[in-house]
């Protein structure tokens, strides 16, 4: 069972998405991640949003002009997402076992996003299998970019997964480290308890 799984038994679409609809209300920018990555890969870009949740990046990269495939195991944060946009491709599928094939979809993504601490919430020993999955569906030289805490006050879980793990996988999968910052909004990396990585397919 994935940590995310223990958190929230998988029942908390609509809370989740409550939650950031406060957010939006209270005049909170919730499209930080969208806009990082539309800085990286121009419109049209085939973007796949790795532990999708409810749609919130995805959506917005839709509507900036993305080509766009959500995936995440959780139903409940799915059928939040179908009933905000119904047009666009959500699949429920675990990231561990993720098949681009299987789901008739082609592997040649520009750009693979893992934002909300997807990488530490995964089950505990997936990591490195979910890395292989996610580097498999980029076209050579297609980016991943994964943000995620590193320490307690940055995750609802004890942390785990270290950026040293993090970048071992990454390596064995065929990426390189690009660049590193500290937050969404691309201030540098200064070595906190939250990263923003980007890692390029070699081939």
């Amino acid at each position: 069972m994935s940590r995310w799984q223990e958190l929230t038994g998988g029942t908390s679409g609509s809370e989740y998405a409550a939650r950031f609809e406060a957010l939006a209300r209270s005049g909170k920018d919730l499209h930080g991640e969208a806009s990082f990555c539309a800085a990286l890969v121009p419109a049209g870009s085939r973007v796949l949003d790795a532990g999708c949740g409810t749609g919130r990046v995805m959506i917005r990269l839709a509507e900036l002009g993305y080509d766009c495939v959500g995936i995440d195991l959780d139903a409940s944060m799915l059928d939040v997402a179908r009933a905000q946009a119904p047009g666009l491709p959500w699949f429920r599928t675990d990231l561990a076992a993720f098949d681009p094939a299987l789901l008739g979809v082609a592997a040649d993504f520009d750009l693979v996003v893992a934002a909300g601490n997807v990488m530490p919430l995964l089950t505990p020993g997936t990591e490195s299998a979910v890395v292989e999955r996610l580097a498999a569906a980029l076209r050579p030289g297609g980016l991943l970019v994964a943000g995620f805490g590193l320490d307690a006050a940055h995750l609802p879980v004890p942390p785990g997964l270290t950026l040293p793990e993090y970048d071992a996988s990454c390596a064995a999968a065929g990426l390189d480290l690009v660049d590193r910052f500290a937050t969404w909004d691309a201030a540098p990396y200064d070595g906190g308890g939250y990263a923003v990585s980007v890692h390029r397919a070699t081939s």
